[in-house]
């Protein structure tokens, strides 16, 4: 596996791939990888010759109050992790050299409407930081394929969205959320929680799948069913930032016409946020 942080020299390996009419999947990541992770390579290994991961924690796309300085880095197991699987390179650019003019100077990308709803509207400014690192990496990489998991659903349509509206040439995979043995969706930030706290984690995942199984069941009163199990969640010890329900297909509240939606949650353990969702056909 070849290492790479220098634009300049990924592009030119990039240019030899070319001539070698060779395809390219990619997995953009923030490092600190787990299973959910590997299996975005798996996926990408069946999708093309050449797959190139790349770690970069982003600074665009954290808040002021957020986890920049704290979010974990472990780069040599992430490294030889991602070795065993036969990843071709790894890029590990320098934020001096993604952001050469400084973050208040940097050009951004921004996808309206799904940025600014349910996480967006929590985090302001997030999937602006999420789609200018992207657009930014796919430019620099020029996959013809890259694979997002499912966990982040709406980092998923903003990214989609982003790639139709800018007239990309690739194609956008999301990945099915891999999970804990109880349920809880793997997350680089489950690293923050305690022992007593990782025991109560899993009631985020148990709360939608209660709230898919009433839905199935017929009920159609989504405001009262979401208040409802607004309310159970911070029962059981996780404080509520939001659970919604909206179509999958473009995260606005559900019309009659709507045959998948997608339960969206969110949640804090301590300082920690925990997000989940799950697709339910009606």
């Amino acid at each position: 596996m070849q290492t790479v942080s220098d634009i300049t020299q990924l592009r030119e390996i990039r240019r030899q791939w070319k001539v070698e009419n060779k395809s390219i999947a990619f997995v953009p990541t923030m490092g600190n990888l787990h299973q959910g992770h590997l299996k975005l390579v798996k996926e990408a290994k069946k999708h093309a010759d050449i797959v190139v991961v790349s770690i970069f924690v982003n600074p665009l796309q954290f808040g002021a109050e957020e986890d920049l300085d704290a979010y974990p880095r472990t780069i040599e197991d992430d490294k030889n992790a991602l070795n065993e699987l036969g990843v071709n390179l790894l890029f590990m650019p320098k934020a001096e050299d993604i952001y050469s003019r400084g973050l208040e100077q940097q050009t951004f990308v921004e996808v309206p409407g799904l940025s600014y709803m349910i996480c967006g509207a929590s985090r302001p400014g997030h999937f602006r930081g999420v789609a200018t690192i992207v657009c930014k990496l796919f430019n620099m990489v020029q996959p013809n394929n890259a694979f997002f998991g499912e966990k982040d659903f709406q980092q998923l349509q903003v990214i989609k969205a982003m790639v139709t509206d800018l007239s990309m040439n690739l194609s956008i995979h999301g990945v099915p959320t891999e999970r804990e043995s109880d349920g809880l969706a793997m997350s680089s930030r489950n690293n923050y929680l305690n022992t007593e706290q990782r025991a109560i984690a899993p009631a985020l995942y148990k709360t939608i799948q209660a709230m898919k199984s009433d839905i199935q069941s017929g009920r159609r009163d989504f405001s009262v069913l979401c208040a409802a199990y607004k309310t159970e969640l911070a029962k059981s010890g996780i404080k509520p930032d939001y659970i919604d329900i909206r179509s999958s297909v473009s995260l606005l509240q559900p019309s009659h016409e709507d045959t998948v939606l997608v339960i969206l949650a969110a949640g804090f353990l301590g300082k920690t946020r925990l997000i989940d969702n799950i697709q339910v056909s009606i």
